[in-house]
C-alpha cells in the first residue's frame, strides 16, 4: 500500500537543531528498506498559490489557503504493508520532533464504488 507523509511546521514542537537533523540517514534507511517511493523539500508557503474555479471563473490567490502557524514542508510517499509499518517509518523522521508528521494511505481511483447515476 502506498502512504503519503506530509510533513509540516509545528510552532509547538522542540526547537530545530541541526546537529539533531539526522535526515540523510533516515533517507538511507527507508531507500535501503525499500520503502520510500519519492520525496522532496517544498518551497515556503508564501510562494504557493491557491486555486479556486467557482461559478466557471478561476481564482488564483498569493499564498496558502489558510493563515496558519504551520505549512506543509515536504513529502514522501512510502510503499509500507500497513498503516502501523508507515507511522514507524513516520516517528523517525527528524520532523516528527522538529514539526509533525501526517500520514495518509492513497486511496487508488479502482477502490471507488460505482456512481450509481
Amino acid at each position: 500500500m502506498q502512504f503519503l507523509m506530509l510533513v509540516c511546521t509545528d510552532p509547538e514542537a522542540e526547537p530545530y537543531r541541526a546537529e539533531d537533523d539526522n535526515i540523510g540517514e533516515w533517507v538511507r534507511d527507508v531507500e535501503q528498506r525499500g520503502v520510500h517511493v519519492i520525496g522532496n523539500r517544498l518551497r515556503p508557503a508564501a510562494e504557493a498559490r491557491t486555486v479556486r474555479l467557482r461559478g466557471g471563473d478561476l481564482s488564483v490567490t498569493d499564498g496558502p489557503f489558510a493563515e496558519v502557524g504551520e505549512h506543509i514542508a515536504g513529502f514522501d510517499l512510502l510503499e509500507c504493508a500497513s498503516l502501523e509499518e508507515a507511522v514507524a517509518v513516520a516517528g523517525r523522521h527528524p520532523m516528527a520532533r522538529f514539526g509533525r508528521i501526517e500520514v495518509r494511505a492513497a486511496w487508488p481511483f479502482e477502490d471507488e464504488a460505482p456512481n450509481p447515476a
